[in-house]
């Protein structure tokens, strides 16, 4: 889909043979010179361990272990602060956004969401896969 994704923060830790790991990413794509989407996910996998298993009669290492993901976006207006030089740009950007270009923000946040929907149908198909496999 074209985002840029910067890995914000990375976290492991051990805990005798178990680890917990939490990661954070942050998506960006530029809509237009005025609106971009970002999104926002951060993943927390805890208890993961080393763990022996049959597969097709022979013995494979895998990992096992818990885990969570939360995706959520947010639509950023004026990302280079253009319009917030002086109090008057600030005045027009207000009457821009509500009047202007009111319909393309709720069509930006209705792609925004999609987006993220499908990324989480994604990550459920490909878990889902992979648990068939095992």
């Amino acid at each position: 889909k074209d985002f840029d994704i910067v890995e914000e923060n990375y976290e492991e830790k051990i805990y005798g043979e178990s680890k917990e790991i939490e990661f954070k990413w942050k998506a960006t794509k530029k809509y237009n010179e005025y609106i971009k989407q970002e999104i926002k996910i951060g993943v927390r996998i805890l208890g993961m361990k080393n763990v022996e298993a049959q597969k097709d009669g022979k013995r494979v290492n895998l990992n096992e272990g818990s885990f969570e993901i939360k995706a959520g976006g947010t639509i950023v207006k004026d990302p280079d602060n253009q319009w917030e030089n002086n109090p008057f740009m600030k005045f027009v950007r207000g009457v821009y956004d509500k009047y202007i270009i009111h319909a393309t923000i709720e069509d930006v946040r209705d792609k925004l969401q999609d987006n993220i929907d499908e990324f989480l149908a994604q990550v459920k198909s490909f878990l889902t896969l992979e648990g068939m496999r095992r």
